[in-house]
């Protein structure tokens, strides 16, 4: 197809909109938090008088930001852990294995994703009630029951997608490392795993942004000692005041271990979705 002038100009018209429109949002985060709070009580001036970085230490000290970052941090990677290690067995087996109930697996898992995540949360908490007054395991307001949260609504994604990639590779790769002695779990991680790490990473890194920005379920199932950052952020909002610049700092904090890894695997990440999709 060839490009018509016209088109050209369209098009880097509409590319320089969605620019702006990305772009405006983040200059105002930005400057905000570079600002005093005296700057940030009135108007948005779009050129600062003064700049500073104080709100960047003052997070620290306002609200227990550090708490929240490590909550967030054990339990984001511990769900995303184990949902890739859950998601490459279940996948792998559903690609590979027949076994009875794969298909009506394979739909079941597929169907949980017509769902809003709101539909779970009073089922979950029901479910973690009940298993407290069993049991006496204590899953609300705790890193566990949080964890097994974010697996309900990761695993489904990661499992449909690995489930396609894995179904792609030839088996003739695992059945020759098998004639050699290996066994199927030996082929799996020796053979398979190397073959599917853009799919794999793709997932975990789904799997993390899922986890690390998740306000609803972490707002009813975590207490004072468990609380995530981005329910720590409101801390931030005071009944007599808010610090727009601290908490425009915060947030530019919070989003760095998210924009550090997604450029760190941007390559495999990419080439993960796609084939994933596709295949």
């Amino acid at each position: 197809m060839i490009e018509t002038r016209n088109f050209r100009i369209l098009r880097n018209i509409v590319l320089t909109i969605l620019s702006l429109w990305v772009a405006i949002p983040l200059y105002v985060v930005v400057s905000t938090s570079l600002k005093p709070l005296k700057d940030v009580s009135g108007l948005f001036q779009w050129i600062p008088d003064e700049l500073t970085a104080a709100p960047y230490f003052d997070i620290w000290t306002t609200v227990p930001l550090a708490k929240y970052f490590q909550n967030s941090l054990i339990i984001t990677v511990a769900a995303t852990v184990c949902s890739v290690t859950v998601a490459v067995l279940a996948a792998y087996a559903v690609a590979r294995l027949q076994f009875r109930g794969r298909r009506a697996f394979s739909l079941t898992v597929l169907s949980t994703q017509m769902f809003p995540g709101i539909l779970f949360l009073l089922p979950l908490y029901l479910i973690f009630t009940q298993i407290r007054n069993i049991t006496g395991l204590q899953l609300q307001g705790s890193y566990l029951g949080l964890i097994i949260t974010y697996m309900t609504f990761t695993l489904p994604f990661a499992i449909w997608m690995l489930t396609g990639y894995f179904a792609a590779i030839p088996k003739e790769l695992e059945e020759a490392s098998m004639i050699d002695g290996t066994g199927r779990m030996g082929a799996l991680i020796r053979v398979i795993l190397p073959v599917a790490k853009p799919g794999i990473i793709a997932v975990a890194v789904y799997s993390f942004i899922s986890a690390w920005g998740e306000v609803l379920f972490a707002s009813v199932l975590t207490n004072e000692a468990t609380k995530t950052l981005s329910l720590g952020l409101k801390s931030y909002a005071s009944e007599s005041d808010v610090f727009w610049n601290q908490l425009m700092a915060a947030s530019v904090v919070v989003s760095l271990p998210v924009l550090i890894g997604f450029i760190l695997v941007q390559k495999h990440l990419v080439a993960g979705l796609s084939a994933g999709a596709v295949k």
